[in-house]
């Protein structure tokens, strides 16, 4: 018989009000210091610039009239009357017959590039691909876009134009496999700016989508990585992720998300299905519940739990679902449509001038245990420096219980604008009891 071991305490409060914070998962261990989180968050533009209305649509490379800038897309959504419509396999002529309030693109600069598959694992574009691709290339317009697309991205990436020039139109289709079958691609929106904006401080984040817009923009890209593992076999985990403000590592301030076909599952779920083997109910125990009894929980609907995170090195919001279901492509569209919900009130409690990033986490493919799907938004708002380098202990500057209230105070005065969902439990109307992840699936 194993004798009983107790769980560490993850959230600690000192005497002098310092926290210290273990991260269940991670092991990381974090501290906030009285004092030091005092100080205004997000980006200080006091001098903003009046927009150019000649320059609508085309203030960066995503932009919905530089439709020609990117590597051909692999699909849009635009609106209809009878709602939204998702269309596949554009041709370069159709590409401004509609206006796409979000494309699926790939990345023209990879974290993992079609050669990589292909040198290390022999991977082909898969039959339908290899049909787009020569399909597109056959069409003027199509083959001029991707001649042009690979050209700039070799001069940007150091070359002149005389040694771009001397590689001919041949050689530059030869490089194209990538933007029709890589695993690196960009789910991207339509604004850079709200709608009416007159200066460049009005941009467009995920909290500024309407409700519905933001549950569009999810189940497209829950689509989109389904879509992902089944072009490339060899991939064990598509990694999602959106990177918000250049402080958070956002290359564009125009909103968009990226999706990564990896051959690893990655370090953290390694860890943390090392402990899951142990305790098929660690999300609940060391993770919701956990939250409920220090009354952390920030908001819950029926399908989706959002609480204030710790043990992390920076401000994070938590949001699980609720589902049986651990692929997200699996759940039905309630629940979706509800972690949807949750994680749109989130983005728009915490405002478009906060650097932060918005990280997936659900079960590999390869994995068997259930996993639940949970997001974390964690606030880029302090840098790491020498003390972390040192120590690895990590200073956050905002204590899991000041993050709460400040998201809390936030929703109740969204919520009376209209600009979330209305049936969302706030703060203390929230009733979550113990276990309320039920992932078996």
């Amino acid at each position: 018989m194993q004798p009983y071991s107790r769980e560490p305490e993850y959230l600690s409060v000192l005497a002098d009000g310092t926290v210290k914070q273990l991260n269940p998962f991670t092991g990381t261990e974090v501290w906030t210091v009285p004092g030091r989180g005092n100080r205004p968050l997000g980006i200080n533009r006091p001098y903003p610039l009046p927009l150019n209305p000649d320059e609508e649509g085309r203030h960066c490379a995503f932009c919905e009239r530089r439709y020609l800038d990117t590597p051909p897309e692999k699909s849009r959504v635009i609106r209809t009357e009878d709602g939204w419509e998702t269309i596949y396999r554009s041709p370069a002529e159709d590409l401004f017959a509609t206006v796409a309030e979000f494309r699926r693109i790939p990345n023209l600069y990879e974290i993992l590039s079609f050669d990589y598959w292909h040198a290390n694992y022999g991977f082909q574009l898969p039959g339908r691909v290899q049909q787009r691709k020569d399909a597109y290339l056959a069409s003027p317009e199509g083959r001029a876009h991707v001649v042009s697309v690979i050209r700039g991205k070799l001069l940007s990436s150091g070359l002149s134009d005389e040694e771009v020039d001397a590689l001919g139109a041949e050689d530059l289709v030869g490089q194209a496999s990538g933007f029709f079958g890589g695993g690196h691609d960009l789910v991207v929106a339509r604004r850079h700016f709200v709608d009416g904006a007159v200066d460049d401080s009005q941009l467009a984040s995920s909290g500024t989508l309407s409700p519905d817009e933001h549950a569009t923009f999810i189940r497209y890209t829950v689509e989109s990585v389904r879509m992902a593992y089944d072009v490339n076999r060899y991939a064990r985990y598509v990694t999602v992720f959106q990177n918000w403000l250049k402080p958070a590592g956002a290359s564009f301030d125009h909103l968009h998300k990226q999706l990564v076909s990896i051959d690893e599952r990655g370090v953290q779920h390694e860890a943390t299905l090392a402990k899951l083997r142990n305790n098929g109910n660690l999300f609940n125990d060391v993770g919701a519940n956990y939250a409920m009894y220090r009354n952390l929980v920030i908001a819950e609907n029926e399908h989706a739990l959002a609480f204030a995170g710790f043990g992390h090195r920076f401000p994070t919001i938590e949001i699980y679902s609720k589902s049986e279901q651990s692929d997200p492509w699996e759940m039905d569209r309630a629940e979706v449509r509800g972690m949807s919900d949750l994680i749109h009130a989130m983005h728009a409690a915490t405002g478009p001038d906060v650097p932060c990033n918005e990280e997936w986490h659900y079960r590999p493919i390869d994995v068997s245990m259930p996993m639940p799907w949970r997001v974390m938004l964690k606030w880029r708002v302090s840098t790491l420096a020498g003390f972390e380098g040192a120590t690895k202990i990590y200073l956050n500057t905002i204590p899991p219980t000041g993050l709460r209230d400040r998201v809390v105070a936030a929703l109740r005065s969204l919520r009376e604008k209209g600009l979330i969902v209305p049936d969302l439990m706030i703060g203390a109307e929230a009733q979550t009891r113990p276990n309320p992840l039920r992932y078996r699936r």
